[in-house]
């Protein structure tokens, strides 16, 4: 019988992704050990793939102690718990789990804009609370169809935002590093100048170094008492000291929040501000997304042993 090519598993994944890992290869769980870095010392020749999730990542000091690795396949679309720039460097193929999810994650962020704008949560405590009743009718929410909707970062997701907007007769701009070519939606090149513009600035950008607090107390300003901020991204992309300091001033309008600066501790100013609608980071936790997202986990790391490529590859 041939030997199973061997492989590390970060952290127990969903039930589709354990069972076909321990059918098809000799894994290693790395999660059961007590020093993951002398386990990895001890056991880590030989190990020829890596499989891990967005949460936990890849810690560079391991790598020394794979040098046969050759591919990581990480569950989620977002890799800035992984340093993608290394694992180039040493030739080693990086895949993750996008597009399966874009539109899982574009229907949570149009849902917390609606929900934001339409004041839904309160308007739910409103009503179990027996409030109605006793103070009557509840006060005016905002409308959505035919407002400036901005979105940071036109990718999969972002695409699949504006196409959703766009059938509530919104005007969609976008701001990006550079303009696509292959969208009818304005292009902005200024941020401020997009906040300045909009009613609500949706964040689909990706997460890391090169976003962190890219929306600043400057952008939120711009958008301003009559905007709204939604990020469905990552929390590290808004300054959310700064995003709470104005919300308390009331010099930005509303918060529509999946994903925050330091998960799973949510300030008790976003908590209990009433302006703010939260999310437990799960835009793309559905029952059909994440058997998608499991699936290429595990396409992702067999193609690579099959053709020596993933199908959906960062570096």
């Amino acid at each position: 019988m041939m030997a199973k090519t061997k492989i590390v598993q970060v952290a127990s994944g969903t039930q589709l992704v354990n069972s076909h890992l321990r059918e098809s290869y000799e894994v290693l769980a790395l999660w059961e050990q007590a020093d993951p870095q002398a386990f990895l010392a001890e056991h880590g020749k030989g190990v020829r793939g890596l499989v891990t999730t967005a949460g936990h990542g890849l810690k560079n000091e391991w790598l020394d102690s794979l040098p046969d690795l050759g591919v990581v396949s990480s569950f989620g679309v977002g890799y800035d718990t992984i340093d993608a720039g290394e694992l180039k460097k040493r030739g080693i193929q990086l895949g993750n789990t996008p597009d399966v999810l874009n539109a899982c994650v574009a229907d949570l962020a149009v849902c917390l804009l609606l929900g934001s704008a339409r004041q839904l949560v309160w308007g739910d405590r409103y009503v179990r609370e027996g409030r109605w009743p006793v103070e009557g009718q509840f006060p005016l929410a905002q409308s959505v169809s035919g407002k400036n909707v901005g979105i940071v970062g036109l990718g999969g997701i972002g695409v699949e935002v504006a196409r959703r907007l766009a059938g509530f007769d919104c005007e969609i701009r976008y701001h990006n590093r550079k303009a696509r070519d292959d969208v009818s939606y304005g292009y902005e090149a200024s941020l401020t100048g997009l906040a300045e513009w909009a009613d609500y600035l949706v964040l689909t950008c990706v997460g890391g170094p090169s976003t962190h607090h890219l929306i600043n107390r400057e952008v939120l300003l711009a958008l301003g008492r009559k905007g709204t901020v939604v990020n469905v991204s990552r929390g590290t992309v808004i300054d959310e000291a700064a995003m709470i300091e104005l919300l308390q001033q009331d010099k930005l309008g509303f918060a529509a929040l999946d994903v925050f600066e330091h998960e799973p501790d949510v300030p008790s100013a976003l908590r209990e501000h009433e302006r703010v609608t939260l999310m437990p980071h799960s835009a793309s936790a559905t029952v059909e997304t994440r058997l998608k997202m499991s699936q290429r986990v595990v396409d992702n790391l067999d193609r690579f042993f099959e053709t020596g490529q993933v199908i959906s590859r960062v570096v």
